[in-house]
């Protein structure tokens, strides 16, 4: 409780700084930039004003004038600069940014790499003081973004549609459709657009690395109000009644399978196996799949789908076969 705290703390003194440096700047305009809902700007300033220097009474306290126009402060107690990071902070921060430039679609490239080199020349900098040496300040190069990924971006900040060109593991399949851009999330260390798929009529997840081409288009982006919440399907594999439903028994050594895969347990044995469901595309891909699993998973239904199964798992001893005469 006392970390996140301190943290929330943290977050409110920085806002003094940047409004003394964005004076008059509106709540809707501020909270776009900072990159939080204007009710939660509004309870962080309202919060501001019950913290100040000791004494805590007229004169000690941040003061601010705020309304829908407008904010400013109108006595910053002193918090005139934003906080200093420690070492620690710098290094979780350069962790994060890096992170973040290697998943596509996340941020602008560039940009994280400009922010991470000035936290490095910050860093660098005060090192260089204190041992007497001096300091590199090169700027740091551009780096190019992925065109697909870029394109991704640019529709989410113009708010217009999408043509994707993508492929689909759960139907082993290349696909093209027009979709209505929401945000873009991380997921599994992947990065995704969350997007209202018109084809489908629902929300679904596009990984970037599976987007084979974007076309970012004229007509703006309508995606419905239930498309718009935070959490809306954010699962990877969402329930798609078009598809058909494998039921799978597992057996104890196997389970892992179940954080990997997009199943729903539906009953676990007294032996610690299990049986699931799966969605699939295609019977030549879900067999393909658990055929790779050996003797660790058995398909119970449908019945086409174990006989693909069988049928395949026959070939395949018959080509030893042929290969050990």
């Amino acid at each position: 409780m006392s970390n996140r705290l301190s943290s929330r703390l943290a977050r409110l003194l920085n806002l003094v700084p940047y409004f003394i440096a964005n004076p008059g700047i509106s709540p809707a305009e501020a909270a776009e930039e900072l990159g939080v809902s204007t009710t939660q700007l509004m309870t962080d300033l309202n919060q501001l004003w019950v913290c100040g220097l000791p004494g805590y009474g007229p004169g000690d306290l941040i003061d601010l004038s705020f309304s829908e126009e407008s904010i400013e402060v109108t006595f910053s107690a002193g918090i005139d600069r934003p906080l200093r990071l420690t070492s620690t902070e710098a290094t979780a921060l350069l962790i994060a940014l890096r992170s973040l430039v290697e998943m596509p679609g996340m941020v602008d490239p560039s940009s994280a790499q400009r922010a991470i080199a000035k936290i490095e020349d910050a860093a660098g900098s005060a090192a260089a003081r204190a041992i007497g040496q001096d300091r590199d300040t090169s700027p740091a190069p551009d780096i190019a973004e992925d065109p697909i990924a870029a394109t991704v971006r640019a529709a989410l900040a113009d708010k217009t549609a999408l043509r994707l060109t993508y492929y689909s593991a759960s139907r082993d399949a290349v696909s093209e459709r027009i979709v209505d851009p929401v945000r873009i999330v991380l997921v599994d260390n992947y990065s995704y657009l969350q997007a209202w798929c018109r084809q489908a009529e629902g929300v679904r997840l596009f990984r970037f690395d599976r987007i084979d081409a974007a076309v970012q288009l004229d007509e703006p982006a309508d995606p419905p109000p239930q498309a718009l919440e935070e959490d809306s399907n954010l699962e990877l594999f969402s329930g798609d009644g078009s598809l058909p439903e494998a039921r799978l028994f597992i057996t104890k050594e196997w389970v892992w399978m179940l954080d990997y895969y997009p199943m729903d347990v539906e009953h676990v044995n007294g032996d610690g196996s299990v049986e699931a469901t799966m969605s699939f595309g295609t019977l030549e891909w879900m067999a393909r799949l658990v055929l790779g699993f050996g003797e660790g998973v058995r398909v119970l239904h449908p019945p086409e789908l174990v006989s693909e199964v069988h049928d395949r798992a026959v070939a395949a001893l018959d080509a030893y076969d042929v290969i050990g005469s």
